[in-house]
């Protein structure tokens, strides 16, 4: 939790502070995009690094990587630097985000496993993301108000500030359950081993790569809508210093996260697969993406997110559940992170080519493309579907699935 509300003190605000420094929302979505881009990169290797090293040798080294770099964004809105060095620091900010990705999701797997735990997976994301959610809540909503009150930089300094608190926690507190790192091989030689077997666990079963190529439309779409709503919100509400208002964004996604996870069970039992779960929640999240962008008032925009980020909240421990139970212990960091890979991908073309239609035809026009984008995955999960893998049935507990020879 305390990771979470570190890094949402700026989520209300990151766009407004990206123009504030003298960016368009071409560049401001660019920067952005080179975040996502670190994040594809640094994916796999950082995967990598937990499976060899440990969950928690990553997770502190990303508490001490996105706590450096965002001190950098504070030094660059200052001194208004130019956009390459935008990207470089965007790029390290998305490296610190990958330490995380793919090692808690897996440190949290291996410990409920090693303590014999057999129930479903969804209650236990679903707990987690109420959570997170409630991080998420506290802190986008005093970032947007502490702005509001200070200026845009000070909640980049506090974010920096708890990372560092948080770095020492874990240093104190975080053990490896269930999981002891293999460094028999050597470095190289582990890391040919997991990434030759993760693309065979991973990549290679049909219903995983399948929910994979999906991840690029809903996720990577995702990542505009949130981002450019700081803007249009202040566009509707008439004020473009209403910073407060720019963070009712985030804070209704954390209280989605919060709601979705309580009601993540309930949607759970409405299907018998965890497939079809997906394809209508995704499938009605798209329709209010596009309303989004055809409906100009300000409450019901306001109401539209609340059902996008409702909708996208209750799904997530769902999918979740599903893709866990189709990939082994040993390589599941790794493939966490390249599933965390192919979400990003979407988001390094999908920013910068939306944010120069917000330049050009503006934000309306951006959110009815983001949502025939977002559209686009249900062909692949509908395909995911018809692998009939036992884990898309809640009532098993499945063993990995053979992949494809």
């Amino acid at each position: 939790m305390g990771n979470t509300l570190a890094a949402s003190l700026i989520w209300g605000i990151n766009t407004i502070f990206l123009l504030d420094a003298g960016l368009s929302n071409l560049e401001a979505f660019a920067a952005n995009a080179f975040f996502t881009a670190g994040m594809v990169i640094f994916e796999v290797p950082t995967g990598v690094v937990a499976d060899v090293w440990g969950r928690r040798a990553s997770f502190l080294l990303g508490t001490v990587t996105l706590a450096a770099s965002t001190g950098l964004y504070v030094l660059l809105w200052q001194v208004h630097g130019p956009f390459w060095q935008w990207a470089v620091v965007s790029l390290l900010l998305g490296l610190g985000f990958t330490f995380f990705s793919g090692a808690v999701e897996a440190w949290l797997v291996d410990a409920l496993t090693a303590t014999g735990y057999t129930g479903p997976l969804e209650s236990v994301f679903a707990r987690g993301q109420v959570i997170s959610g409630t991080g998420m809540l506290a802190g986008s909503v005093a970032g947007g108000y502490i702005a509001q009150l200070t200026n845009l930089g000070v909640p980049f300094v506090l974010r920096a500030a708890v990372l560092l608190v948080m770095f020492v926690v874990a240093l104190v507190l975080m053990r490896d359950i269930g999981f002891t790192p293999s460094r028999g091989a050597g470095p190289i030689g582990e890391v040919r081993n997991i990434v030759a077997n993760s693309m065979r666990y991973g990549w290679r079963v049909p219903a995983v790569r399948y929910l994979m190529l999906a991840a690029p439309f809903t996720g990577g779409v995702s990542i505009y809508v949130f981002y450019a709503l700081q803007p249009y919100l202040l566009e509707l509400w008439g004020d473009p210093r209403a910073y407060g208002i720019a963070g009712l964004a985030a804070a209704i996604v954390a209280g989605a996260q919060i709601l979705g996870g309580l009601l993540t069970p309930q949607v759970a039992r409405l299907f018998t697969r965890r497939t079809t779960a997906l394809l209508v929640v995704e499938a009605i999240a798209a329709l209010a993406i596009l309303l989004i962008g055809l409906v100009t008032n300000f409450w019901s925009v306001i109401a539209l997110i609340v059902v996008w980020a409702l909708l996208f909240a209750a799904v997530t421990p769902v999918r979740q559940a599903y893709i866990n139970g189709m990939i082994p212990s040993a390589q599941r960091a790794t493939i966490l992170s390249f599933d965390s890979l192919m979400s990003s991908s979407g988001g390094i073309a999908a920013q910068p080519v939306l944010g120069r239609v917000a330049d050009v035809w503006g934000y309306p026009a951006s959110y009815l493309i983001s949502g025939v984008l977002s559209a686009l995955a249900l062909p692949f999960v509908a395909r995911a579907r018809r692998e009939n893998a036992p884990a898309d049935f809640r009532t098993t507990v499945p063993e990995p699935p053979r992949p494809l020879s």
